[in-house]
């Protein structure tokens, strides 16, 4: 019965994410309050359960009001009047930012807290003494760890922020000073870190042996989050970051440290062997023969190996409604496709021998085309007049994007997609000129869309969002021991090559390069990183925390000529509204965007609302 209401809670109301938002805030005694929720064990265990929601909140970015992907270089959203324009434009701040979470975090913080508070003196039947004497601890374990969660979503947003400790339930009223005021970064880490190191031991390393509660809090997921945790710590944005030095509380203190610490990438380093170590987790492979699909895969099922924190999410087509190209016509496959994928992705993406497109030995083609079998997420189909530039490629790139005249299921589909400027399209249209908003840069996500998924037929998706998932921690491993050594050496091959191997990319170190020096070394690792989790929120904050977002996020970026003006149709000396003038002058990069991003940006502002009501205790951040 206990699963039942587990998973009952859990999915629903991950479902409905912020719909309860209000739960156990302060309400009318005749609707709820603290005391009847724990005076029933079956009510408190629907707190423990609500609090799971927490991850949908602060987790799930691709599902979310406000994607990351689309706030960095990974894409822009080309619908009307999206959250993401504010942050291209910088025109964001302490009353309008949709990716704050400080009110909500604090929310369940509190939460948490009272939890921890009253489940020991929460009654139980007599009969059932015994379940509930193994089970408490471990569902004070899962508060712990999801409490943890929270305070390192604020950390990476806000890096110093307050601390409640267990005892803060209420922080409307007879809040102390010192809670009041943010924590040095260096004490919310430690705080962060020591609850985890708290919650591990108790909490079940996996679920096999009652696999209906597969989808719980693990030691893993635990000592995974303390290494993601201490990595962020590591980095250039918290590590002896000088642009935040007049960034102290009203007393003087300090709250971001001024001195870098070469000791911080070895803690992230040991914390994320630790977790290798345990031999658990293992990286998703079901179809090693299809290194396209051996990827793709991951992101349209149930997958618990390589996934060390799931969000469970419900069956639903909305995903792949808005990721699905968006053509009209009868062949078309009927989506909304809302993301224009940028060309600087698309040119991080790897050759299959190793080699970035920059090198002149890579066999990059910028000009031409080729013929050739394309994957179209079911089988291989013969493809026609494809741009050389996606010859050859990382296979991750045809897993993660859709391009000019490859195939989406062929089966339901039967015309390549098609992104150029088709002005007689009749609908049979990838691209412009269609009714609505189109894909602007010539490419669209294919990350996430499940090939049994038919927007004009049947199928709908089965999937979960891996919080954190076994190749998150190689390239942490990777990155962390080679900021830490004065050279790569074989332990930081051998982690990033695990994930390259996944998709029969070449081992590094490749000859006639730099991946020797620890320079060469962590440009690679910051590029694996790029392109193994497009799409998955991990860019936006990789950007930051490595201080080079103020380089890749402000100024221009680029897409393919998608939208040709009538003088360009008109100078091919085709019929300017036929399909081969729009390919004539599609090919080649044209700015989509100019976006600004200012060093104030690299961390976000505490929200006025709560400036205003801290009397003078909680001090902004830098720039703000």
């Amino acid at each position: 019965m206990i699963r039942n209401i587990f998973f009952y809670t859990l999915l629903l109301l991950c479902l409905l994410v912020l719909s309860c938002k209000k739960y156990l805030d302060v309400v009318p005694k005749e609707i709820v309050t603290e005391k009847d929720i724990y005076k029933n064990i079956i009510t408190a265990e629907r707190a423990w359960a609500n609090m799971y929601t927490s991850l949908a909140t602060n987790s799930t970015d691709v599902y979310g009001n406000t994607n990351t992907g689309a706030c960095t270089d990974e894409c822009k959203n080309h619908w009307e009047s999206v959250p993401e324009l504010k942050f291209n434009s910088g025109a964001w701040g302490p009353t309008d930012n949709t990716l704050s979470n400080w009110t909500t975090a604090y929310q369940f913080i509190r939460r948490a807290n009272i939890f921890l508070k009253n489940i020991d003196q929460t009654p139980i039947p007599q009969d059932r003494a015994d379940y509930y004497q193994a089970r408490i601890p471990q569902y004070k374990a899962e508060v712990r760890f999801l409490r943890a969660k929270l305070y390192f979503e604020l950390f990476r947003r806000f890096g110093a922020v307050p601390l409640l400790g267990d005892t803060i339930t209420d922080v409307s009223v007879n809040i102390p000073d010192g809670v009041k005021t943010r924590r040095p970064v260096d004490e919310v880490v430690s705080y962060i870190v020591a609850e985890l190191d708290q919650a591990a031991p108790v909490l079940p390393i996996d679920y096999t042996d009652n696999p209906g509660e597969t989808g719980r809090i693990t030691r893993g997921a635990a000592m995974a989050l303390k290494a993601i945790t201490l990595v962020y710590a590591a980095s250039p944005l918290f590590n002896g970051n000088t642009l935040y030095a007049p960034v102290k509380n009203t007393d003087g203190t300090q709250l971001f440290p001024q001195t870098y610490d070469k000791e911080k990438w070895k803690k992230a380093a040991d914390a994320a062997k630790a977790v290798l170590d345990m031999n658990v987790y293992a990286l998703n492979n079901p179809n090693p023969s299809n290194p396209i699909d051996n990827y793709a895969r991951l992101f349209f099922s149930r997958e618990y190996k390589e996934t060390i924190l799931p969000l469970l999410l419900g069956t639903t087509r909305e995903l792949d409604q808005n990721l699905q190209p968006n053509g009209k016509d009868a062949q078309g496959s009927g989506g909304s496709g809302k993301y224009s994928v940028l060309q600087e992705l698309i040119d991080a993406y790897e050759m299959n021998n190793g080699l970035p497109i920059s090198d002149p030995n890579s066999g990059y083609q910028k000009d031409g085309s080729w013929n050739g079998k394309l994957w179209d997420g079911k089988a291989f189909r013969q493809a026609t007049n494809v741009s050389n530039m996606y010859k050859n490629r990382d296979p991750r790139f045809y897993a993660s994007i859709n391009f000019h005249y490859t195939w989406w299921d062929s089966a339901n589909h039967r015309r390549p997609l098609k992104y150029a400027y088709f002005g007689n399209n009749g609908g049979a249209s990838d691209g412009w000129p269609k009714t609505g908003t189109n894909c602007e840069s010539g490419y669209t996500w294919r990350k996430w869309t499940d090939p049994g998924v038919n927007m004009k037929g049947s199928g709908t998706a089965n999937r979960n969002f891996p919080v954190i998932r076994l190749a998150d921690i190689y390239l942490i491993y990777a990155e962390a021991m080679n900021e830490y050594l004065d050279a790569p050496t074989q332990e930081v091959y051998d982690a990033i090559n695990k994930v390259r191997t996944r998709v029969s990319m070449p081992a590094l170190p490749v000859a006639g390069t730099n991946d020797n020096t620890q320079e060469g070394m962590r440009q690679r690792i910051r590029n694996e990183r790029r392109v193994e989790f497009a799409l998955e929120g991990q860019r936006f904050w990789d950007v930051r925390r490595w201080l080079i977002a103020k380089t890749v996020d402000n100024g221009p970026v680029h897409g393919l000529n998608a939208r040709p003006t009538s003088a360009e149709l008109q100078a091919t000396g085709l019929d300017p509204g036929s399909e081969a003038a729009g390919v004539a002058v599609f090919y080649k990069p044209v700015v989509i965007q100019n976006r600004v991003f200012l060093d104030r940006h690299y961390l976000m502002p505490v929200p006025q609302n709560e400036i205003d009501k801290g009397g003078g205790m909680l001090v902004q951040n830098f720039g703000w």
